[in-house]
């Protein structure tokens, strides 16, 4: 049985060729990203900026469409709907239009909010969320986020070696803030969903890059005399097939989601079928040529640099 290949078997490309081409443009994105960030700022949610959490429970089984519709037309601030357990249990999260929550303020929300939905419905629940708590939330997540990275950077640096642990972490950084930049340019609310959104995409580029640093360190070992550009290029040729076979598969399926899952799956499918794209691309075009300029170097050099006989 043929083995499916998007990539024809003999394919050349000058990928080391096309460096300055690709740094220009990833170093684009990430000053781009960080302008965005710094002035523009990102879409806080609840989870970060402050609001109100009403978890209730109805006495019918009630769609999530039927409580976007009720409220459709109330003005209280940015709300969101999460169902838990069953079918009639619901968490409302209302994101906060001010920066104060006093008492008066979150009665006065509730209130409009219970006019909406059945007069019939158990409150179970009725928080109020702070600004200081967002603020924690936010040091959290980028703290997710950092030590995520090290801890990758620290994985492949034994894996590997530390060039190949700088370059992929390189990578991860340029990925990671083209998403958040997604999140800066566009409307889109920024919240824990955004969060693992980014883990999601950091993950799959650090396996892509994985893939493509492993068949280098093979080549490496079998292609002794080949120079470190030619390797490069060989390597990522022969592993291009199963990288774009890869993301082919996972975007269709997450297409299937961001078209077919409704609007909540949708704002969450968005960013990580960007960071698909970002992360093939830099895996491919980033990583492996950084590597160009940390001097690796086959175990042949390293063996008559040693004054050791090298390993055939």
């Amino acid at each position: 049985m043929k083995h499916l290949r998007l990539i024809p078997h003999n394919t050349s490309i000058n990928f080391v060729g096309l460096r300055y081409v690709t740094f220009t443009l990833c170093a684009f994105v990430a000053i781009t990203s960080l302008y965005f960030a710094f002035f523009k700022g990102l879409n806080f949610g609840i989870d970060f900026k402050g609001g109100y959490v009403v978890e209730v429970r109805f006495k019918e089984v009630t769609e999530p469409a039927h409580l976007r519709t009720l409220f459709k037309d109330i003005d209280v601030g940015e709300i969101t709907l999460q169902q838990i357990g069953g079918a009639k249990d619901f968490i409302i999260k209302i994101e906060s239009k001010e920066n104060s929550h006093s008492p008066s303020q979150a009665n006065e929300v509730v209130a409009i909010v219970k006019k909406v939905l059945p007069q019939d419905t158990d409150y179970r629940r009725i928080e109020t969320v702070g600004p200081k708590v967002g603020e924690e939330m936010v040091r959290n997540a980028l703290k997710a986020i950092a030590f995520s990275l090290i801890a990758m950077l620290v994985y492949i640096a034994f894996r590997f070696e530390w060039q190949f642990a700088v370059c992929a972490v390189i990578a991860l950084a340029h990925d990671c803030l083209a998403i958040l930049s997604l999140f800066c340019v566009f409307p889109l609310e920024f919240n824990e969903t955004a969060i693992i959104a980014i883990l999601i995409t950091a993950g799959y580029s650090i396996n892509d890059t994985i893939v493509i640093f492993d068949r280098i360190r093979e080549g490496m070992i079998k292609h002794q005399n080949m120079s470190i550009r030619d390797l490069i290029n060989h390597s990522l040729n022969s592993t291009l097939s199963r990288t774009t076979l890869t993301a082919v598969t996972t975007l269709l399926a997450v297409l299937s989601l961001y078209f077919f899952g409704g609007p909540v799956i949708a704002k969450f499918s968005l960013p990580i079928l960007v960071g698909i794209l970002v992360g093939t691309f830099s895996s491919i075009f980033l990583a492996a040529p950084l590597l160009m300029y940390l001097k690796i170097e086959p175990p042949v050099v390293k063996s008559l640099k040693k004054g050791a006989p090298a390993n055939r």
